[in-house]
């Protein structure tokens, strides 16, 4: 090439072909933080700013319904004009300095792509997604219309290339992503000292009740204070008031035979009644039948979920119900109270009975632990993370894990945690010596 056609080129095309070069480069750099921007951007504050008027997060919270389709477009277009850049790149290298221009031009714009079009507007984005993402939604939108059917034929593409892998897609992963979200968000600020371990135990209480079933949470019937219905009158107002329960589950025959459940109230209105009320009897308090102040017996399943059966007391007004297994066999009790504790933690007042802490330190920085201890309440206590998948407490995970009802002194290493039995009651494993490994 002469000094004149040179001079020529570098006038006219190599000036518009620069342009162009930027230009291109330009939308990369919209692509690039658009991709960061919608995708890092919180729903949640998003959702805010649409209801004080912001149309371009409401724009932005349409188009990220769909991640599948909005990532598919701002590829494609992403993709489209780096390719586009680095071919006239290329050509006008070509032009100046024959073949080695190949050479430059991909050094050029391996560096120009990486700072301009990657580096600097996803930067940018991170740092205010929320901000970045109203403002680009209105033009990716267009994007998105436009590639659209595109999109959905390489969306179809890939979905039949991954189950010819056995790769299923789930259209709806970010809906059930929001719960595992907001749990990761938690877990880092309390690692961080910005949330307080009570707060980050309650939020995660409440979300996990749709999770969690009554079984998990039930007084054991075994624990269960009941009354029997052949019992005298003398009898039954003796054993409620030593009772530190208001409710008592009223039997026939024998404990699996739940005929009713008297309040303590109800009974003593009665037999007050009965004693110094108009209907006062010569007999007094021999004329009391537990029959007339029982309440009909509220029975549920022991799968069903607890926020299911949180709701359900609140609709039938009632805190207490009596669990079942699939036959109909009496599997333990629960009760409104009990589903409250898993949210804010042990909820004690004047009448319940003291009881031995369910974990204390021992003196060789081991934990002593009865085995009736939830895992969930051990975890939580701890900070650990044992599974409570196969088994609701402590003892029954050493006997999922074992394989084996163990004897006292018996050790076993299993999820990066050394368990001891020391004191065993008949099948029941009462107590344990746990520490980290």
């Amino acid at each position: 090439m002469d000094i004149t056609n040179f001079a020529s080129y570098l006038d006219a095309a190599f000036w518009i072909t620069t342009g162009g070069v930027l230009a291109l480069l330009f939308l990369s750099a919209i692509f690039s933080g658009s991709e960061t921007a919608l995708t890092a951007a919180s729903r949640g504050k998003l959702a805010r700013r649409a209801d004080r008027g912001s149309k371009g997060a409401e724009k932005a919270l349409k188009i990220t319904e769909d991640n599948e389709r909005l990532i598919g477009s701002v590829l494609l277009g992403n993709n489209l004009v780096n390719i586009f850049a680095t071919s006239l790149a290329t050509a006008m290298f070509t032009k100046l300095f024959g073949d080695s221009g190949i050479a430059i031009a991909t050094l050029i714009m391996t560096l120009l792509v990486l700072i301009f079009a990657e580096v600097l507007p996803k930067t940018y984005a991170i740092t205010n997604p929320e901000n970045a993402a109203s403002r680009v939604a209105p033009l990716i939108a267009v994007v998105i219309a436009l590639f659209a059917p595109v999109v959905s034929a390489v969306r179809l593409f890939v979905r039949l290339i991954l189950r010819i892998f056995g790769v299923k897609t789930d259209p709806d992963t970010h809906i059930l992503a929001v719960r595992e979200e907001i749990a990761g968000a938690l877990q880092l600020g309390h690692s961080e000292g910005i949330v307080e371990k009570e707060d980050r135990d309650r939020i995660l209480g409440a979300l996990d009740l749709g999770d969690r079933i009554v079984e998990e949470i039930m007084l054991h019937r075994s624990d269960i204070e009941m009354i029997d219905m052949k019992s005298s009158p003398e009898d039954t107002l003796a054993q409620c008031l030593r009772s530190s329960h208001t409710r008592l589950p009223v039997y026939d025959e024998e404990p699996e035979n739940i005929i009713g459940v008297v309040h303590a109230k109800d009974m003593l209105r009665a037999m007050h009644s009965l004693m110094f009320g108009d209907d006062a009897t010569p007999n007094g308090l021999k004329d009391f039948s537990i029959h007339d102040v029982a309440m009909e017996p509220y029975f549920v399943p022991e799968t069903t979920t607890l926020d299911d059966q949180m709701r359900e007391f609140l609709r039938r007004h009632t805190h207490f119900a009596l669990v079942v297994d699939e036959y109909g066999s009496l599997q333990g009790l629960i009760t409104l109270e009990d589903i409250l504790e898993e949210i804010v933690g042990e909820i004690t007042d004047e009448f319940d009975v003291t009881e031995t802490q369910q974990i204390q330190k021992s003196e060789d920085n081991n934990f002593l632990i009865e085995g009736s201890m939830t895992i969930r309440d051990l975890n939580r206590a701890t900070d650990w993370s044992l599974p409570d998948e196969e088994a609701n407490t402590i003892a029954g995970l050493v006997i999922h894990e074992s394989q084996i009802i163990p004897d006292i002194g018996q050790v076993f290493s299993f999820h990066g945690f050394r368990f001891e039995i020391v004191e065993r009651e008949a099948n029941r494993l009462t107590l344990l010596k746990i520490r980290p490994l």
